[in-house]
């Protein structure tokens, strides 16, 4: 089965004159659908520039893969989730010394009524080494921002449940962004094994 992808150069991102310049292209050129942050927006924390640089601020470059899901990947993605799965996704990577560093998938999960832009990072062998709120447009329930809640999911992989009000206590208050955070964190474990760890490299992309 052949793996639909589109590839992008890798690019310098330790080079402090033009760092700003090169990440703000490599997200310019990606597919990613998150819209950029409104007057509506109850609280912005990071945009997808800031979010990037902080995940892999000891990575030499960063790259990223768009992978358009064919019909058997939706399934086999849809199998583990529970839930059907589309459309275009995004994988960012960082690399250094010629090594992946990590991957981060930048998402959407819908709260009560809005959505919530979250980025997971996950470690080389697909372990979340830690999850941000990016946007939350919610009057209510911004808590999920704390980090005792998203400490929880530090260490979690696409085998673990990831279920809010089992392994993930939910807070008191947010039980609906509680979650909506674990649904898009498991998501994001499962896409980063189903695509690049599971028998594919990102090493040599172009």
């Amino acid at each position: 089965m052949m793996l639909m992808m589109r590839r992008v150069m890798r690019m310098p991102f330790n080079s402090k004159p033009h760092a700003a310049r090169v990440l703000a292209a490599l997200l310019v050129m990606t597919a990613v659908a998150l819209p950029s942050a409104t007057a509506h927006a109850a609280g912005v924390y990071f945009t997808r520039t800031e979010l990037l640089k902080s995940f892999f601020h000891d990575s030499d470059r960063v790259s990223y893969k768009t992978f358009d899901l064919d019909a058997a990947q939706s399934r086999r993605i849809a199998t583990r989730l529970g839930y059907a799965v589309t459309g275009r996704r995004t994988v960012y990577y960082g690399e250094k010394d010629g090594q992946v560093t990590g991957y981060a998938v930048l998402d959407e999960e819908l709260g009560q009524h809005k959505p919530i832009s979250f980025g997971v990072l996950l470690g080389p062998e697909g372990q979340v080494q830690r999850v941000e709120v990016m946007v939350y447009r919610e009057p209510k329930g911004e808590e999920i921002r704390r980090a005792q809640f998203r400490d929880q999911f530090v260490g979690k992989d696409a085998e673990a449940p990831v279920r809010s009000g089992h392994d993930i206590v939910a807070i008191s208050g947010a039980t609906i962004s509680s979650h909506s955070l674990s649904v898009g964190v498991k998501r994001a474990l499962v896409l980063v094994d189903e695509l690049l760890l599971a028998g594919h490299s990102v090493s040599g992309a172009r």
